[in-house]
């Protein structure tokens, strides 16, 4: 099975200080829905982002790419769908799509991807423990073909 049959979609709802002055979501926020959906996956496979941390593996973002399509607005309700895109030694990227669910067509809004890569405590690259690897592997096998 492949990493990016990995997903999950999380929703929320555009809050008033996400907008700028006109009641458009303010363009870095997207990343950090990104970081919602991303933070969610992991932990739909069983571990907390916070887990993983107090095990003394980081995941820092080393490279970013965002792509907006149309913009949301105060009030909207956002769907954030994660993938997991490709899983290396070292590296983990994830994929987005962040679509406006409350019209009549669903309209999607951005596409982005994000690279994490693992760090140690010192903040050195260090390989991922066996175990994340083993639990995104076993995440991808237990999904329906």
């Amino acid at each position: 099975m492949e990493p990016s049959q990995i997903r999950n979609t999380v929703e929320l709802r555009v809050r008033y200080a996400e907008t700028d002055q006109m009641g458009v979501v303010y363009h870095a926020n997207y990343l950090v829905w990104c970081e919602v959906g991303r933070t969610e996956l992991i932990r739909c496979m069983g571990v907390a982002y916070a887990d993983l941390e107090r095990e003394g593996v980081f995941l820092a973002v080393s490279d970013a790419h965002i792509r907006f399509h149309a913009s949301a607005r105060y009030d909207d309700l956002i769907a954030v769908e994660t993938r997991l895109e490709e899983l290396r030694s070292r590296q983990l990227m994830f994929t987005y799509q962040i679509f406006r669910e409350d019209t009549m067509a669903r309209q999607r809004l951005v596409t982005a991807s994000t690279t994490l890569t693992a760090l140690d405590r010192s903040g050195r690259p260090c390989k991922l423990p066996e175990v994340v690897l083993s639990m995104f592997s076993s995440a991808a096998a237990a999904l329906p073909v």
